[in-house]
């Protein structure tokens, strides 16, 4: 796990190493995934806005491009709003000083007028200082996200905006399979479509399978046949 936080702050949100651009089934988000990597270098827009459902993907993609970021000796900042009710608004300042800020969930602080007036300044300081990057993400566009403040609504607008496409159930397959391939493993097409069919079918959850799925494989030395996976998992 990677400590990603900036020295003026107390918070220290630690990020999972195999969440990558390479490691993210991309699903017909190429585009989006291009400018994310452009902003992680510094080249990108200043301000992106980036919505989906839950479950899309959203999180992976704020951790994969502070991954890069980092990788390339950028300071940056992975601040989850999630958790805003355990945080103070004061967390967002000096931020604007560093190399690339994710908001992850910012819709949360929606109709909290205290926390979207001071997301409102920290936005025109983004502007103002024109160093960092801004990446913020959302369940809804800016409009349907229930921001109350005027002026915040107006700034989430300026810059580019991008709908997270969600992996279609004939893409879960492929998606579990190069997962696997990215740890070494092999996923048949019967066992993959066999957790597919029997559990959730959020990619959360059955990367989180796999994950377990891959330290049984290893401990047992098996490989990831359905009579493993059914012994593993229980089913």
């Amino acid at each position: 796990m990677k400590p990603v936080f900036s020295s003026q702050l107390s918070l220290q949100v630690h990020l999972p190493d195999d969440e990558t651009f390479e490691s993210y089934y991309s699903a017909g988000n190429d585009q989006l995934i291009s400018s994310l990597r452009l902003s992680a270098k510094g080249q990108g827009e200043a301000c992106t806005y980036l919505w989906g459902a839950g479950q899309s993907g959203r999180t992976h993609l704020l951790h994969a491009a502070c991954a890069e970021a980092t990788e390339q000796g950028r300071q940056t900042f992975y601040l989850p709003f999630s958790i805003q009710a355990s945080m103070s608004p004061a967390i967002l300042e000096g931020l604007e000083n560093l190399d690339l800020i994710c908001i992850d969930d910012v819709d949360q602080i929606a109709g909290n007028p205290i926390w979207e007036e001071a997301l409102f300044h920290f936005y025109n300081r983004v502007l103002e200082t024109g160093k960092a990057s801004l990446v913020l993400t959302a369940t809804a566009p800016v409009k349907e996200a229930g921001f109350l403040l005027p002026d915040l609504k107006s700034r989430l607008q300026w810059g580019v905006s991008y709908q997270l496409q969600p992996i279609a159930d004939e893409q879960k397959l492929q998606a579990l399979q190069h997962r696997a391939e990215l740890r070494g493993l092999q996923l048949p097409e019967d066992a993959g479509r066999f957790l597919i069919n029997r559990l959730t079918r959020d990619m959360r959850t059955l990367y989180d399978v796999l994950d377990r799925l891959d330290k049984a494989s290893l401990v047992h030395k098996r490989r990831l046949t359905i009579p493993f996976i059914k012994e593993t998992l229980h089913l």
